[in-house]
């Protein structure tokens, strides 16, 4: 696995304005490094041990999101040093967020994560929760936590019509949370959708970070 050569690869399909996050959870810090030394900045993981592990042994200037389902009671492992999660899918997440955010000293960065799927096993707000969350206002007395944006994931299915309807939901969404609770704040702003097998069609549909893992690194080693 030419992990350089893999990467040259997306970043020529990327647009301006869009981020590849390599997805680098269940492969090892060793081909990590080997991204890094080819120019890959921002590396996303989906286990808070896992996580923390990489974080102690590879180069302090990377810029780690945390892209999977993430535990409350596992919050306080990334809160002093992850960039972004994007996976926040309740209130009650987002507050604990906030707290552990606190202890460390510093602001969060987060996405509200969007069901948009046609299966039960994705996590997640659905449209109505998301608006209904952000109309409530309780996010505004969070002080160290700013969201920066929604995520979600498309239906792992190889009808593209659906995946583009998805994506072009969830697009429709943001910029309607946009509009309503965030006109003002230039930093909300991302809309991370697309993974190996639909990141071009996320592309289109607007997304500005995309999730690649397999494409990259090889398929996973569970």
């Amino acid at each position: 696995m030419d992990i350089a050569k893999n990467l040259q690869q997306v970043w020529a399909e990327l647009p301006q304005g869009v981020r590849l996050v390599a997805v680098s959870k269940f492969h090892p810090a060793e081909a990590i490094r080997e991204a890094y030394q080819a120019g890959q900045r921002i590396f996303g993981e989906s286990k808070a041990q896992e996580l923390q592990a990489k974080h102690e042994a590879l180069p302090g200037d990377i810029e780690w999101h945390f892209i999977g389902h993430l535990q409350t009671n596992k919050v306080k492992y990334i809160a002093p040093y992850v960039t972004l999660i994007h996976s926040i899918d309740s209130p009650h997440l987002l507050a604990e967020v906030d707290r552990q955010a606190a202890k460390a000293g510093r602001t969060v960065d987060c996405l509200l994560q969007v069901h948009i799927a046609r299966e039960e096993t994705k996590f997640g707000f659905t449209p109505d929760e998301c608006r209904q969350y952000l109309a409530s206002g309780q996010w505004r007395q969070l002080e160290h936590v700013r969201l920066c944006g929604l995520m979600g994931m498309a239906t792992n299915t190889d009808d593209m019509q659906q995946v583009q309807a998805e994506f072009q939901g969830l697009a429709a969404l943001f910029h309607e949370v946009k509009a309503e609770w965030f006109p003002q704040a230039p930093w909300f702003k991302e809309l991370s959708m697309g993974m190996s097998h639909d990141y071009h069609e996320a592309i289109a549909a607007g997304s500005t970070l995309v999730r690649v893992g397999s494409h990259i690194f090889g398929e996973r080693n569970y």
